[in-house]
Order: structure tokens, then C-alpha cells, then sequence
């Protein structure tokens, strides 16, 4: 759809956007009333508990940690000696750093067994109480831990820089016309200033997307987009907030069961997506993976297929994978095979478009498969932003599947990473990404695509949590992914 309150595509000087949300400085998108309250149940859904401020770095004593909290195993439910494929659950009381229990909930605890000898791992279940206990389940299959990665107080920070700092990281383009070049700042949220601003709003699907306007050039001598790095004064601008990060910096094993069990052929619980054994990603329910573990099997699963990959550096590392998988890969278009990606991060790059805009051109059918990534580049602006970017793309995937009900859609959720230090941790936490994968799940449900579920391919394995997931996981989620393509893959 055209909005007919634009007039021109690029314009400048007191600029005004059609909104209905505003978050100080950060104008978003204007939503239909269907949109808005389909926006507001999302937020609903993955609202977290509220912390008692912290009044000074004193305070930091009355934050959860992991060192003084405990765990029990509750009894088995059924009796007698545990077995393979029992529920394990566990009960867990977080303390503060003088040894109190926790009144309150909110800490962001991840749960996992795992077995490195066996390359084996499964992702846990974590319920809040919201009084400071955590009930832990798991299928039972090897030993387990939980890992605190923020404490309830670090996460309320998080949510207040995204609504005070969205433009933390910011971005650049550079306009030129002649000998002239200038460089402006750019983001979806722009400071207030005396400086005009250009007006790169997308036509079809109103995202916005704005630059301070060159003091010499148009805004129609932009030529690139870039990275223009991050806000340095937000390590500085608050030291409490600083001492948080640095407080709980890294992830410490609050619990860790070693136990003894007798093996039997009890089924496994369904709770988990799948789980990891001999370094393989088994399924429970659903489609079955199949190995595709040589360039001729994955030659002829692609063999006819026009795949449309859409995303950012962790749809990159699939793609990358393929063409590399694909004898003579150094074509994108190889026996009869069709790959083709296109980096659609946060910002709008000249020669790109968004998600949704490619949805639309897309004919569809049978041979079409279409993949799409998008979580990386959103962590640091309000859910709401997050939400109505899902929402364009969420409409184009119903208009195609209408259109083209055979067309193939699968959908990567994010992962969690890292958190080496504070910038990491504000500007790329895993709460924000465990945030999105909960709204990217809630609204795609009941929708034809598939998910390859990242989060739990990532957490569930024994290596070391990356944004870019190292090989061995990147193999497994291809073979998910070729699995969908090819359901019926030749033994």
C-alpha cells in the first residue's frame, strides 16, 4: 500500500511523521487500530517484573547472586529410582550477595543438562515465582546447571535504556555531489536539534528512517550507509548502572546436579524443541532432520529451488555455508539452484529494501523457499519498534502464502551470545534477544512457516554462547533448515 500522506520520498526541515507511539525522541510507526491492539497483547505477554530502584552502588549488595543462592531437587513423582526421560525439576531460591532470599522475581536464569563426553545437551524450562524462587524442568538426561546471566535488577536498566537511549548505536551516511562531501548522523530515532533532517520513511511500509540533513548537500546526494558506532558516554553517563554490569559481569553455574539414573526406553518429554546427542540436533516432534553431510546431498535438496534468504549476519553465516557446500560456489546460481541473500539490517542500505517490500515481489510456488532472520540489529530500540517491524513482514507472509500456498517460509529465531562487559551487555543482552524470540513466537503462531529454533540450538550445546554460532551448530541448523526443503531426503 501507498501511503497517500506522502508527498515525496525525501524531504527535509521540521519534518513530521504520521505516529501514534513516542518514546521521548524516538517516533515510531503509525499502527492501525488492529496493529495497535495486537501490539499491546505482545507487550502483555512478555512483560517483566519491576525491581525496587537501586539508590547507590551500596545497593548492589541487595542484588541477586548466584555464589549465595541454593537449589533442591524435588522427588520424583512417580517414586523409586530416577530414569532417562523423567522430569527433572528443580526448585531454586535466589539470594543477595549478604546471603538474604530474594523477594522478587525477574532475574533471567537459563537452564540446561549437558553431556560434552556424549555431545549431548538439552535446553531446561524456567518458571518465575515472582518472590525470588524458580522452579527449574528438564528432561532428564544428563547433569545439569542453571545459569544466571542477569540479576532481576540489571534487567530493569536494560529496559530503561531502551527507552532513554535508543540511539546508542547510531549510524552514518555520506552525501556527495561533485567535489563536495559531507557525513551525517542517522537512526530511526533522532535527537532534536537546530540541524534540518532528511526523511528516508519507507513508501510502502511507513518505517522510518531518518538523517541529519549536510549543511551544503540535499538529501538527495546521500550515496551510502554505514556503521557509525557506539554512544561512549552511556558507560560513563551512569556509574550505578556501570557497577551493576560489572557486578554480575559473565555467567556463574548456580546449580549443578550430578545424578544417577537407570536408562530405560521411556519416551522424551516434550517440553524442549529437541536436544543434542553425538553432536547431532534430534528434533521431538515435528519434522525429522535428516544429515546432509555432503555437497551432493545438498546439491540435489536445493536442485530447482529458488531460495530467497533474508536477514542479517546470521542469515549471512547460512548462506555462506550453502554457497561453500555447492561445488563451483563462486556463482550464486548453480545447477539449476538459485540462492539468493539479501542483508536487510535495521537501517534502509541504498541499494536494499526491506523485508517486507521483497515479500511482496516474490510469485511464489512450490520451488520457492524463503528464509528469513530478524532480531541482531533491534536490541537497542523500545519493543515496539521490534513488534511493527514483525508486523509489515508478518502481513507479507500471509499475503504470499494466500497468493502462493505451496511457497516455503522458514523463520530463524535468535540466539544467546556472549556478555564480555557492559557495552555488550547494554547495547546486545540476551534478555533483549530472549524478549524478541518470545513476541517473534507469539506472533507467527498459527501462520504456515517453520522455525528453526536458534535459541535452543545455541543454549542446549556445549560450545561457548557467540552471536555467530560456531560451525558445528551453524551444520545442525542447515540440516533443519535442508530438512524442511526436503522432507523426503533418500537415506
Amino acid at each position: 500500500m501507498i501511503y497517500s500522506w506522502y508527498k515525496i520520498l525525501i524531504s527535509f526541515c521540521n519534518v513530521t511523521l504520521p505516529v501514534n507511539v513516542q518514546y521521548g525522541f524516538c517516533k515510531l510507526k503509525s499502527l492501525s487500530p488492529k496493529e495497535a491492539h495486537e501490539e499491546k497483547l505482545l507487550l502483555e505477554s512478555i512483560a517483566w517484573p519491576q525491581t525496587p530502584p537501586l539508590s547507590s552502588p551500596n545497593s548492589l549488595s541487595k542484588t541477586s547472586d548466584p555464589a549465595h543462592s541454593s537449589f533442591i531437587i524435588l522427588p520424583r513423582r512417580k517414586g523409586g529410582q530416577w530414569q532417562m526421560g523423567d522430569k527433572l525439576e528443580v526448585l531454586i531460591q535466589m539470594c543477595d550477595s549478604q546471603g538474604y532470599p530474594k523477594t522478587y522475581g525477574g532475574d533471567v536464569l537459563f537452564a540446561r543438562l549437558s553431556n560434552t563426553a556424549l555431545g549431548a545437551g538439552v535446553a531446561g524450562q524456567v518458571t518465575d515465582y515472582l518472590n525470588g524462587a524458580y522452579y527449574a524442568a528438564f528432561t532428564l538426561l544428563w547433569e545439569g546447571s542453571v545459569t544466571l546471566v542477569h540479576p532481576s535488577e540489571a534487567v530493569t536498566e536494560l529496559h530503561r535504556l531502551n527507552r532513554e537511549h535508543p540511539d546508542r548505536i547510531f549510524f552514518k551516511s555520506q552525501f556527495r555531489s561533485g567535489s563536495v562531501t559531507e557525513t551525517t548522523t542517522c537512526n530511526v530515532c533522532l535527537r532534536p536539534t537546530q540541524q534540518p533532517v532528511c526523511n528516508y520513511t519507507d513508501l510502502r511500509t511507513g518505517e522510518p528512517w531518518l538523517c541529519y540533513k549536510p549543511k551544503e548537500l540535499s538529501c538527495d546526494d546521500r550515496i551510502n550507509n554505514f556503521n557509525g558506532g557506539y554512544e561512549e558516554k552511556i558507560s560513563t553517563m551512569d556509574k550505578l548502572v556501570n557497577y551493576l554490569f560489572h557486578f554480575m559481569q559473565g555467567k556463574c553455574h548456580i546449580c549443578s546436579a550430578e545424578l544417577s539414573y537407570k536408562q530405560n526406553n521411556t519416551s522424551v518429554d516434550s517440553g524442549p524443541s529437541g536436544y543434542y546427542y553425538q553432536g547431532v540436533w534430534r528434533p521431538l516432534g515435528g519434522t525429522t532432520v535428516y544429515q546432509f553431510n555432503t555437497s551432493s546431498a545438498i546439491t540435489q535438496c536445493l536442485k530447482g529451488k529458488a531460495v530467497h534468504m533474508y536477514g542479517d549476519s546470521t542469515i549471512r553465516q547460512w548462506f555462506e555455508h550453502l554457497i561453500a557446500a555447492v561445488p563451483g560456489s563462486c556463482s550464486t546460481n548453480l545447477s539449476d539452484i538459485s540462492l539468493i541473500f539479501f542483508t536487510v539490517q535495521l537501517n534502509l542500505f541504498i541499494e536494499l529494501h526491506y523485508i517486507t517490500n521483497e515479500l511482496d515481489n516474490i510469485v511464489g510456488g512450490s520451488n520457492t523457499v524463503v528464509v528469513i532472520g530478524i532480531w541482531a540489529h533491534f536490541a537497542t530500540f523500545p519493543t515496539e519498534f521490534y513488534i511493527g517491524r514483525l508486523q509489515s513482514i508478518h502481513r507479507a507472509v500471509v499475503q504470499l502464502l494466500s497468493r502462493a500456498p505451496e511457497t516455503l517460509i522458514i523463520i530463524r529465531t535468535g540466539n544467546p551470545k556472549v556478555v564480555a562487559n557492559f557495552l555488550h551487555a547494554s547495547t546486545n543482552s540476551d534478555w533483549y534477544s530472549l524478549q524478541q524470540n518470545k513476541v517473534l513466537r507469539a506472533l507467527f503462531k498459527g501462520v504456515n512457516v517453520h522455525l528453526v529454533d536458534a535459541w535452543e540450538m545455541v543454549l542446549a550445546h556445549h560450545l561457548p554462547h557467540e552471536l555467530h554460532p560456531q560451525p558445528p551448530i551453524i551444520e545442525n541448523m542447515i540440516n533443519v533448515l535442508l530438512s524442511y526443503i526436503c522432507p523426503e531426503k533418500d537415506s
